[in-house]
């Protein structure tokens, strides 16, 4: 389905076991058990506490072993990803607020719009009286 609505939906869904998700991201299913030990990732968990992982979680693996690959330290990877994802916030809410901010200039303008007076309203002509 390419239906933008459900994208998401599908890129959370968590279906793979953890051998297909250990192909996936290109590592061993240990890796993935030795990962979740470290708090890296948070694979859902079946009724029978199965693990499964979802688009989002495979994604997240490869970014792990990209880092890994480049010669951080697992530490060095959790303190990678914790800050990419405040960056990632902050760029949100910078966003926001830069939304807010047009919508308050816009505000102002419109507000100034009202407050003009047209100048064939507002200007009056004195004339000098002539001495006699």
């Amino acid at each position: 389905m390419t239906d933008s609505s459900f994208s998401g939906e599908y890129s959370t869904r968590a279906v793979y076991v953890i051998s297909v998700a250990a192909e996936l991201a290109g590592c061993h299913p240990q890796t993935l058990r030795i990962y979740e030990r470290k708090g890296l990732v948070e694979p859902a968990r079946t009724g029978g506490g199965s693990r499964r992982y979802s688009d989002d979680d495979i994604a997240h693996l490869q970014r792990i072993q990209q880092l890994t690959e480049q010669g951080l330290n697992l530490a060095g990877v959790k303190r990678v990803l914790e800050l990419e994802a405040e960056v990632s916030a902050l760029h949100d809410q910078i966003d926001e607020m830069k939304t807010e901010a047009e919508h308050a200039v816009a505000e102002t303008h419109r507000q100034y719009r009202r407050d003009i007076v047209p100048v064939s309203q507002s200007v009056t002509v004195y004339q000098r009286r002539r001495r006699s």
